[in-house]
This record gives structure tokens, C-alpha cells and sequence, in this order.
């Protein structure tokens, strides 16, 4: 399976770059070879509007990275007056990685105010740092307590070039000019992570009756500690990613520790790592998986659908890839079948901002566990993704909005193979 290789043989292509993580780059380790191309990456990545990013609230984030690394450029001016109109008006703040800690942190570089609660930030500068946040070490500066895996600080580009404050030969600054090979300067806000790209790979292609090579399971395997599997080097082990690697395993009749998901339980649901503020209906969609059965995390995951039959979650943008989480772990879902086919475009797409591949691919899923004839409406579906012929939109939350390029393939080569069964 040539996706399965390329994370042995390309391990930095399958992650799109980031403007926050570039942009922290930038103002914070402007020595680091490739700063021009950085700098051009912000500058030709600026939205007419003098805001970076995603839509709507997805714009705070990577357009307060962008205005700081830009400094006096006129390109940070307009990006500096569209902040001030993003904070005129009550801040609604997306659900990504450390957003409530990255806002005033940012907010404080450039002199501006917000109406987020700073004392957490700061007491956070004046005690070790947890786990969980060595991910986001850029926005605390270098700290004795971290300590890099194999030269990378928890898959972070930023977070690793903070650690290692100069140019000093060795494992990290070696990382960092190999994480940007695959944008030319730009770098994601988390690479490498092959044990997610292989799980979630693997739970795609095989929940769909399409093979993968034997040798992937040794891999997925070899990820796991006593505190279960980790998305990348140095990421703390996370329910996430444990329970879809062993979901990923039982698919390849290759059972793995399914105790190691005990640790992350808190009463009905399991959190995703000790101190979660908000818990998440994917991971625990993927928990259910790997379970096989689990009455009361099945009632919590239908407790958590929206009265119109969706799901939302804190690790996506869309709530088609919640729906296609809940629905494929319920073993299906009606109400959200309903909700499905009413979402559906005009030219058979569906998306939460616009028609995508993917959220296209997502809504198949769901379809594809109703007892009911939705061949019409699986078809368009598939007609549309047969036709997507540009870069696939960032849908997933890291620091900013990002895209899993390969994983978002895998998904897509599913659920066309559904289609087609089903259309036949």
C-alpha cells in the first residue's frame, strides 16, 4: 500500500504547513535556515481581509502568530487592524490545542487586550511544565524539564527550535532542517506523527474491506508503552491515539494491550489525557471501537448528538467527521443518516464552510450504515469526489486548522470503494 510506505520513506510530506507554527518560527528562531521562504509563506498566505487562517473564529490564532513575526512589515499593519476588529467583539475561541493559553500569550507580545483570564498562562510560567504542554513549549520558552525525543520536542517545529535557542550541531536542529524540506520553508504544527497516520489509515482502508500490508501491525504494535500509543516522539501516549491504534489492530486480527485504554476512563467516557478541558465524542467514538462493547459509552456518545442528528468534536472542524465517528461506532445511526442526506448540496457534496473531498467522503460513511436506499444520494457523493481536483482544505485541529494529507486519501479511497458497492 503505497500510502502505508510513504510514512517509512517520507515521514514530513503528509502534514500541511501551519501559519502559526511558521510564523512562531519566524519571530522566534529567525537563524534557523529557510527563514526567507518562511517569511515569503506569511506574506503570500495573507487573506484580503489582513487575516490569516481558517473562517470566522479560525482566524484569531494563526493571524496573531503571523502580525508578531512580521513585525513593521505592512503586511503585519493590516493583519494588526484586523485583529483589533476580531477583538472588538466578544471572542467565540475554536476548540484547538492550547488555544486558551496561546491567545494571551500572543495578545501580550503585541500589546493588545482580550477578555481571556491571563493568570493561568502565568502561573504555568512559574511551575513545571505538564506533559501535554511541552507540545506548545514556544509560548513558555525553554524549560529544564523537557527533554527532547531523538532531537524533536513533542513533534513541534517551534517547540524544538525553542529548546535549542541557536544553531548548535545535533538531533534537533538536524530535525529542523528536515521538517521543512517537504514545504520549502514552511512546517507544520506537528510532525512526525506516524503512529496517527498509520492508525487511523489502517481503521479507513480495513473498516472498509480494503487491505494493508501484514508488516504495518508490527509498527502500530511497537508504538505502545504502559501508557498506551502516542501520535509522534515525544507526545505524551493519549486515549486518541490508543484506542485507534487498537482498533487498527483488531481490524488486522492482531489484538493489542486493549488494558492500556483502562487508565484514560473517567466515568462513562474516557478523557484523552488526565486535566482534558473538554472531552471528545471522536476519541470516544474510537474508544467504543477498540472496546468492541461498552453500554455506558455507547449511551454517553448518544447523549452527545445534537438535537439535528450531527456530532461535533474538539479534534475536527467539521461536524461530518464527528457524525462519521459516531455512526461508524454505534454501528449506525438514523437520525444522523437524516441529517446527512438533508446537508447534502446541490452538486452532492457536503461540507461545513463549502463542498469538500473530504466531509464528502465522511457523509458516504455515514450513509453507508443505513439500512434504508440512499444509493442516489451516495452516488452524487461519489460523482463530486471523483471530480475534487484541488489541495484539500485544513479541517483538523493541531494549533491551527491543519490537513493529514494521507489520511484524508485513505478516507476518500474508502468510502468511494462503499459507494461503489453499494451503487452497483
Amino acid at each position: 500500500m503505497r500510502l502505508l510506505a510513504q510514512l517509512t520513506d517520507d515521514p514530513w510530506s503528509g502534514i500541511s504547513p501551519s501559519v502559526y507554527e511558521t510564523g512562531r518560527l519566524v519571530a522566534l528562531a529567525p537563524w534557523l535556515a529557510g527563514h526567507a521562504a518562511r517569511v515569503r509563506y506569511l506574506l503570500e498566505t495573507q487573506h484580503a481581509d489582513g487575516t490569516w487562517g481558517g473562517p470566522g473564529e479560525y482566524a484569531l490564532v494563526p493571524t496573531l502568530s503571523a502580525v508578531d513575526a512580521l513585525g513593521r512589515h505592512p503586511a503585519a499593519h493590516r493583519g494588526l487592524a484586523a485583529l483589533r476588529r476580531l477583538l472588538s467583539r466578544p471572542v467565540k475561541l475554536p476548540d484547538t490545542v492550547a488555544v486558551e493559553l496561546i491567545v494571551p500569550a500572543l495578545a501580550e507580545r503585541l500589546g493588545l487586550r482580550t477578555p481571556l483570564d491571563p493568570r493561568p498562562l502565568h502561573a504555568l510560567r512559574h511551575r513545571p511544565l505538564p506533559h501535554k504542554l511541552w507540545h506548545t513549549l514556544e509560548i513558555f520558552g525553554p524549560r529544564p524539564e523537557v527533554v527532547p525525543v531523538g532531537g524533536v520536542v513533542a513533534a513541534s517545529p517551534a517547540a524544538t527550535a525553542v529548546w535549542l535557542q541557536e544553531p548548535r550541531p545535533g538531533d534537533s536542529l538536524r530535525y529542523l532542517e528536515a521538517v521543512q524540506g517537504a514545504h520549502g520553508g514552511p512546517v507544520p504544527a506537528g510532525v512526525p506523527v506516524p503512529l496517527f497516520e498509520r492508525s487511523w489509515i489502517v481503521v479507513a482502508l480495513r473498516s472498509a474491506g480494503l487491505d494493508v500490508p501484514d508488516a504495518v501491525t508490527g509498527l502500530i504494535r511497537s508504538a505502545f508503552s504502559a501508557r498506551g500509543a502516542a501520535g509522534g516522539p515525544g507526545l505524551p501516549a493519549d486515549a486518541d491515539d490508543t484506542a485507534t491504534a487498537l482498533h487498527a489492530l483488531a481490524l488486522c486480527d492482531s489484538p493489542g494491550p486493549v488494558g492500556t485504554l483502562g487508565q484514560y476512563r473517567e466515568a462513562r467516557h474516557f478523557a484523552c489525557f488526565p486535566g482534558e478541558r473538554t472531552p471528545s465524542t471522536s476519541t470516544n467514538a474510537h474508544a467504543l471501537q477498540a472496546l468492541g462493547h461498552d453500554r455506558a459509552l455507547a449511551e454517553w456518545l448518544r447523549d452527545m448528538q445534537e438535537p439535528d442528528g450531527h456530532w461535533l468534536d474538539k479534534w475536527h472542524a467539521s461536524p461530518y467527521y464527528a457524525t462519521a465517528c459516531a455512526t461508524n461506532a454505534l454501528g449506525g445511526n438514523e437520525k444522523a443518516v437524516d441529517w446527512v442526506l438533508a446537508t447534502q448540496r446541490a452538486d452532492g457534496s457536503w461540507g461545513r464552510w463549502e463542498g469538500t473531498y473530504e466531509e464528502t467522503a465522511y457523509a458516504i460513511r455515514v450513509l453507508a450504515h443505513s439500512p434504508r436506499d440512499v444509493s442516489a444520494a451516495m452516488a452524487r457523493g461519489a460523482k463530486f469526489m471523483h471530480g475534487w481536483d484541488r489541495p484539500h482544505p485544513p479541517l483538523w485541529h493541531d494549533k491551527d486548522l491543519y490537513t493529514p494529507t494521507r489520511i484524508v486519501q485513505a478516507e476518500g479511497m474508502a468510502a468511494l470503494h462503499l459507494a461503489c458497492a453499494v451503487c452497483r
